[in-house]
């Protein structure tokens, strides 16, 4: 089994751009910011646990799923975008779909911050395409599961910021 230092340092470079982990601060910091220590500590714990299970998930079973599915990666990619279109567009009108009580109960690690921001259609689409690339070489250290975890959690963790 060969390591591959080219398609290890392609991934590592693709997923950390897609991922943004340094673009996910703001926004962790905007949910979070007027909960407890607590809270935040757990949602910075929570948030790349999520981001890591969907990928690696993706990773192992995604082109059996996709297939299953009859989904090709174009598809995929197009669903992505439309749905950005539409988080966009509801945020350029102010709409919301639930009320401001509801909001400070949901966890916010699991959606937005985990699944489709750090692990959203783009990260999971380039898993597959990486994943079926390597042909059984991923290696023991599996370098789809590097770029955003570790460096999520220490900026949120850093960043002891709260709203008064």
């Amino acid at each position: 089994m060969n390591f591959d230092t080219t398609l290890y340092l392609t991934v590592l470079i693709t997923l950390f751009v897609i991922m943004d982990p340094p673009g996910a601060i703001p926004v962790f910091l905007s949910l979070v910011g007027r909960k407890s220590k607590e809270e935040r500590n757990r949602a910075a714990w929570q948030a790349p646990a999520v981001s890591l299970t969907v990928i690696t998930v993706f990773a192992i079973g995604g082109q059996a799923i996709l297939g299953y599915l009859h989904i090709g990666i174009p598809a995929l990619q197009g669903a992505g975008g439309l749905l950005l279109l539409l988080i966009a567009l509801s945020l350029l009108t102010g709409k919301s779909a639930g009320g401001g009580t509801e909001a400070e109960e949901v966890n916010v690690a699991l959606v937005p911050l985990g699944t489709p921001l750090m692990a959203g259609p783009g990260a999971i689409a380039a898993v597959i395409v990486y994943v079926s690339q390597a042909d059984g070489r991923v290696g023991p250290s599996q370098p789809w599961r590097l770029p955003s975890s570790p460096f999520t959690y220490c900026s949120s963790q850093c960043s002891d910021f709260r709203r008064y």
